[in-house]
């Protein structure tokens, strides 16, 4: 045997150094269909998710969520700190119980609420859209009661702009939902869209602020005066819920005068995504009413099992109190001003990117910077092409590693094809003019070897993070 050389272990040699150096993870398939029989070090643990994980895309080229990628070193301390903390256990995390409530003024404040109100934490925008659209058929309800009219065939009227969550709250707790088509040329919804609609059983409209699919808003004000009108002569009784999720962080920075919160009479709700703008990991969103007497009494429960007689207003009920700390944290940490500088540095980059995607000249750019808008740039291939924006999408991420998604829009929309790129503010300049060469460079790949694959339209995914 020349120096060098080593003779090769047998099977049970390399169990023996696996468990000696912590390799065991190397030996085995990944477990799978039941718990193994043994556990393993909790390094070998540790290295066997680390190498599952780096099949995942990264998450700061993820440009299709709205969903949080990055926090301050000393935002994840504080989120680490306090995993273990029950945030529904007011009796004994009662200072945890009162940063909650901090929060849901603040966000009133925010949201102009007229005076003294109410609201609460929820898992994400998904919960906060059930509890608040439950309000809304509670409230209903009582009305309808007390007129001794029937309470059977509640109603809610949405555009197909909306985000899935609310067909499944009208499937799941039976209302009929009146949903209003988007137009090849019109992605958001207006009064004259609502009006139709609306009668004696609507238990509210839902007016979305910053679209999941172009970043635009109904038209909330011009729908709130709409059933101001309908109250007056018809003695119709409709409230708005706006459906926030990722507009309520930006539109008071970006675009303060614009009105379509609690300053509009009939907007009685509004959830908003912490995990979103607001710029904490997941999850955490906000329910936030006008008034006390917005939410129904017989919606809040009482329990005293864990220590002391709590309400309970919740889908969920435990839950890690980490991101209500760290969206405190983010209150305190950046102030109203230090939100609006995030928010104008994003703009800037989202509107840098759109003038670069345009000038390539293969894409036509869905809004204009005098329209109010999320900071994203929602944009479509113009002209003939042997290839889409599925194509393109693909592209980008089997060769640098982006996800920037493809999508179609909802009926009767559903053939308009389009690409989104959200622009937080973990891209940066410098990665924006990346991101605009690598989508030229990807087309011209495309133009000279066409279409990629056939088009399915189930790989649709617009990573919304509700």
């Amino acid at each position: 045997m020349t120096s060098g050389e080593y003779p090769s272990p047998v099977m049970s040699d390399l169990d023996a150094l696996a468990r000696e150096y912590g390799n065991r993870f190397l030996l085995e398939p990944a477990p799978d269909h039941r718990l193994p029989r043994h556990g393993m070090r909790a390094v070998d643990a540790m290295r066997l998710l680390g190498e599952e994980l780096l099949l995942d895309g990264l998450p700061m080229r993820n440009l299709a969520t709205f969903v949080t990628t990055w926090m301050e070193p000393e935002a994840q301390r504080v989120v680490a700190e306090n995993l273990h903390r029950n945030y529904i256990d007011h009796a004994e995390y009662p200072r945890t119980a009162e940063i909650e409530q901090r929060c849901i003024r603040m966000l009133a404040d925010l949201f102009h609420a007229p005076g003294e109100t109410t609201g609460t934490r929820t898992q994400g925008s998904s919960e906060a859209i059930m509890l608040g659209a439950l309000s809304l058929k509670w409230k209903w309800r009582a009305r309808r009661e007390a007129a001794g009219k029937d309470t059977t065939r509640p109603n809610l009227v949405f555009g197909g702009d909306v985000h899935v969550v609310w067909e499944k709250f009208c499937r799941y707790f039976e209302v009929e939902p009146r949903i209003i088509a988007l137009q090849p040329d019109k992605y958001v919804i207006g009064p004259a869209d609502v009006e139709p609609h609306v009668d004696e059983n609507t238990i509210g409209v839902a007016a979305v602020l910053g679209t999941t699919f172009t970043g635009h808003a109904d038209d909330i004000a011009g729908i709130n005066d709409l059933l101001v009108r309908l109250n007056e002569e018809r003695g119709l009784d409709v409230p708005i819920h706006v459906d926030a999720a990722s507009g309520g962080f930006v539109w008071p920075f970006l675009y303060p005068d614009s009105e379509w919160d609690f300053r509009l009479s009939r907007v009685r709700s509004i959830n908003v995504s912490g995990h979103k703008f607001g710029l904490v990991y997941p999850g955490i969103g906000w329910l936030i009413f006008r008034e006390r007497g917005d939410l129904p009494d017989d919606l809040v429960f009482y329990e005293n099992y864990l220590g002391k007689r709590d309400a309970t207003f919740t889908l969920n009920f435990s839950t890690g109190s980490s991101m209500v700390l760290a969206q405190y944290y983010n209150f305190v940490r950046f102030g109203h001003e230090g939100y609006r500088y995030i928010m104008e540095t994003m703009q800037a980059n989202a509107r840098h990117l759109a003038e670069r995607i345009a000038a390539i000249g293969d894409f036509r750019i869905i809004g204009s910077e005098k329209e109010e808008q999320l900071p994203l740039v929602a944009f479509q291939l113009a002209g003939d092409h042997n290839y889409d924006e599925f194509d393109v999408a693909s592209q980008l991420a089997a060769e640098r590693g982006w996800m920037v998604p493809a999508y179609t829009l909802p009926p009767k929309a559903d053939h308009i094809k389009i690409m989104r790129a959200l622009v937080k503010l973990t891209l940066g300049h410098s990665m924006v003019e990346t991101l605009a060469d690598d989508i030229a460079a990807a087309c011209q790949v495309l133009a000279e070897k066409g279409t990629l694959h056939p088009h399915d339209r189930s790989r649709v995914k617009t990573g919304t993070g509700y």
